[in-house]
């Protein structure tokens, strides 16, 4: 007899929440515990790669946003045998770039991608660690776009669909894959 396993109740588990963290009234999801225990995080990775590995989702490049989103990213990349480009707040990236502004609750902030990064017509899975507003993963995408790339997915562990981002971003038609949901948190 074999019992029954849900990844999603696994993951979130392991996921510790932060009241009032950044500020009050904030309930920060802190996915770090998930990568400190091997099990946990050879979990969290097989879900993304089980799915990726699929021919039709399978992308020639995965995108990680900063910076959670460069863990998950490379070790999936790895996993899949695909390349890794990170996307990074402005300022990190010591070559030519491109750069897209996006706004916050609190103000606006800027990411940035090589020039070199991607080339027209790949195939792009863009990680980021969740989707809140949906501002950092949409922005990621029209760099992604910038350069010729075609975004396939967005893929996070985490979704707070309270904050509206998952919603933006699939009216915007990015499909969207998440393993953990804070619905109704």
């Amino acid at each position: 007899m074999q019992a029954d396993f849900s990844i999603s109740a696994y993951l979130k588990e392991h996921i510790r929440t932060v009241p009032d963290w950044p500020t009050p009234g904030v309930q920060f999801r802190d996915i770090t515990p998930l990568l400190q225990e091997p099990k946990v995080f050879r979990v969290l990775i097989d879900a993304f790669v089980h799915r990726y590995m699929d021919r039709d989702l399978r992308p020639d490049m995965v995108a990680g946003l900063d910076a959670r989103g460069f863990i998950i990213g490379a070790v999936l990349a790895f996993e899949l045998g695909v390349g890794f480009v990170p996307i990074r707040k402005k300022g990190k990236l010591p070559f030519s770039t491109v750069a897209e502004t996006y706004e916050l609750e609190y103000g606006s902030a800027t990411v940035e991608l090589h020039t070199d990064a991607v080339r027209p017509g790949d195939r792009v899975l863009l990680v980021d660690d969740l989707i809140a507003t949906g501002g950092t993963m949409m922005a990621g995408r029209r760099l992604l776009e910038k350069l010729g790339a075609h975004v396939t997915e967005g893929a996070a562990i985490v979704d707070l669909p309270e904050l509206g981002g998952s919603r933006r971003l699939r009216d915007a038609g990015l499909p969207l894959f998440t393993l953990v949901d804070y619905a109704g948190h």
